[in-house]
């Protein structure tokens, strides 16, 4: 695409991609558990969401939690402790079961029945680039009001696609969309 940065940070811009931005809003959205997966409340709150019933079992199992039901029953119990790699694991799974169990609410809650949300793009931070080769980059407004595919993408856990989609969205801010590929932060609330 002529748009993207090849060498983005080369005389030390700071930012991250606009769908990275996106993807965190979205997570700060879904609500996840506050408590790390390494304290006991943590761990039992996620395996009580995992397993609640056989909806989420397999939709856990699919996530790739694939343990048996009597490893289960001892963590919950706190006869047996999960190891390092079962910690990610479950920390993994209850991410994408949580983003599978948010995406269609969120999903009607931004597209606003074709109103759409209006979502905030704050610039690059260009405070250690040099004077002369700083670009005059604004603050932005848009409103989007088709969120199907970064939801999707989102909840799916598709970088690639959540980029495409983001992108398609930031097109519509005319000529000057590149300058918005990378971002310190984009907002939006629903």
């Amino acid at each position: 695409m002529p748009e993207r940065n090849i060498e983005f940070g080369k005389y030390g811009a700071r930012g991250f991609k606009g769908h990275e931005a996106v993807a965190r809003q979205l997570d700060a959205l879904a609500g996840y558990i506050a408590t790390p997966v390494t304290a006991r409340r943590g761990l039992l709150a996620r395996l009580h969401y995992l397993t609640r019933s056989d909806h989420a079992r397999a939709a856990a199992r699919a996530a790739g939690l694939t343990v048996t039901d009597r490893t289960l029953r001892a963590w919950l119990d706190g006869a047996r402790s999960p190891s390092r790699k079962n910690l990610e694991r479950i920390e993994r799974a209850y991410r994408s079961v949580r983003r599978e169990n948010v995406a269609r609410y969120l999903l009607a809650r931004l597209n606003r029945e074709g109103r759409g949300t209006r979502v905030e793009i704050h610039p690059v931070n260009q405070s250690q680039v040099d004077r002369p080769r700083q670009r005059v980059v604004e603050f932005r407004t848009l409103n989007v009001r088709r969120w199907d595919r970064i939801v999707a993408a989102w909840a799916a856990g598709d970088d690639q696609e959540l980029d495409n989609a983001w992108v398609d969205q930031v097109i519509d801010l005319g000529s000057q969309w590149g300058q918005y590929e990378y971002v310190t932060n984009v907002g939006f609330a629903a």
